[in-house]
């Protein structure tokens, strides 16, 4: 159960130093931290080196500080904190996975067309050692089940997009799993634009592993991710890179991968950015994932409404806060939009330009966009005419 929330939107707006200047649309690719998240990793650093040498024991107060952490991703996603690990990004989640499997010539992965380069590259890397990648091809960010299932006959594993960083589209992801388990394959989720904007609960969802991470709409650092493994489907799981962290025993010869995801953990990572993670989580709770919700959806769509229905490839009720806008030139269009202060991004495909709509942005944040893009669409009038 959710506590109740206790901070408006606007009011962790007023915490957030980078939004205090410009109209930030950008949460999908970076989330600007708030204060007290930088705050809460400067506070671990300082502790770490300068009390715990001698005080306490420098290893002892960062495993403390990875237990707290796992604890708190596990409560917020919906699982058991032997079930997640912490990792760099969800490029690396997906690669522990990737790179955990006894991949032979013929092996089969299914991925889409939707997928971000991170759930793209792992994958092409394996087809130099014989693995064929199945691309599903898809329409307008919706994924067709019953092309999907033709794929998915004699996989391995399967790669798909919670929220598609294309679309701002949410993917069926229960029914996706579903079918990837009724063919014997494993199911890899990237879910990394899903936490912070909307609920999340991997129980639910059922895939045997789920990567995110928490630098883009939970607002926290770069450096903190994680990665759900399903406890059962983890013993199948034998990563290439292994360290003291991974294993049950150190000293151990032959040695034993620990249970459960922390199998995926290896060394001496620095924890502070899982740190300002574990605060970053708690922020949300205390502004209330279904409050933001339910705000991103209301200004997502003030922006759908403002774009004309030719323009937008996103859909005209919105998922999420990603919302994508064709335009003639992306990196031209960027570019001017952040000579006036207004940060999007551009897209490699579809060629386009993508705003981010997070619960931190205002009424007159989607105006100035729309303002902008007016500029943009009348001067292309002009020029036709």
């Amino acid at each position: 159960m959710q506590p109740s929330p206790t901070m408006t939107p606007t009011e962790f707006r007023a915490d957030i130093p980078a939004l205090q200047e410009g109209t930030y649309l950008n949460f999908g690719a970076h989330g600007p931290s708030p204060k007290y998240v930088v705050d809460a990793a400067d506070e671990f650093v300082r502790e770490h080196e300068y009390e715990s040498p001698v005080g306490d024991h420098p290893y002892e107060t960062a495993f403390r500080a990875f237990d707290r952490t796992r604890e708190r991703v596990a409560s917020f996603v919906g699982a058991n904190p032997d079930e997640i690990a912490l990792t760099e990004s969800t490029t690396a989640g997906i690669n522990a996975v990737a790179n955990a499997i006894d991949w032979q010539p013929g092996d089969v992965v299914v991925r889409t067309d939707l997928e971000h380069p991170a759930g793209i590259l792992p994958w092409q890397r394996l087809e130099r050692e014989g693995v064929e990648v199945r691309v599903v091809e898809t329409e307008d960010g919706r994924i067709d089940l019953e092309r999907f299932a033709e794929a998915v006959t004699d996989a391995r594993v399967t790669c798909f997009s919670a929220v598609t960083w294309t679309h701002g589209t949410q993917l069926p992801v229960g029914k996706l799993v579903d079918i990837a388990h009724d063919a014997g394959a494993l199911a890899l989720v990237d879910a990394v634009q899903v936490p912070g904007q909307l609920p999340m609960n991997v129980a639910e969802w059922g895939a045997d592993a789920v990567a995110a991470a928490g630098h883009k709409w939970l607002l926290g650092l770069w450096g903190g991710g994680f990665l759900y493994v399903d406890r059962n489907a983890a013993e199948g799981f034998e990563p290439r890179t292994v360290g003291y962290r991974s294993v049950e025993t150190p000293s151990d010869d032959p040695y034993e991968y620990a249970a459960g995801a922390r199998r995926f953990e290896v060394g001496s990572a620095n924890p502070a950015p899982h740190v300002a993670l574990r605060e970053a989580i708690n922020v949300i709770d205390e502004v209330g994932i279904d409050r933001i919700e339910d705000r991103v959806r209301r200004l997502a769509g003030r922006l759908v409404d403002g774009v004309p229905a030719d323009r937008l490839l996103s859909p005209s009720v919105p998922e999420s806060g990603l919302v994508t806008i064709d335009v003639d030139d992306p990196a031209t269009t960027v570019e001017r939009l952040a000579a006036d202060g207004i940060v999007v991004r551009a897209l490699p495909s579809p060629t386009a330009v993508r705003a981010s709509v997070h619960a931190v942005n205002t009424a007159n944040d989607i105006d100035r966009l729309l303002d902008g893009l007016e500029q943009e669409w009348e001067s292309r009038e002009h020029n036709a005419g």
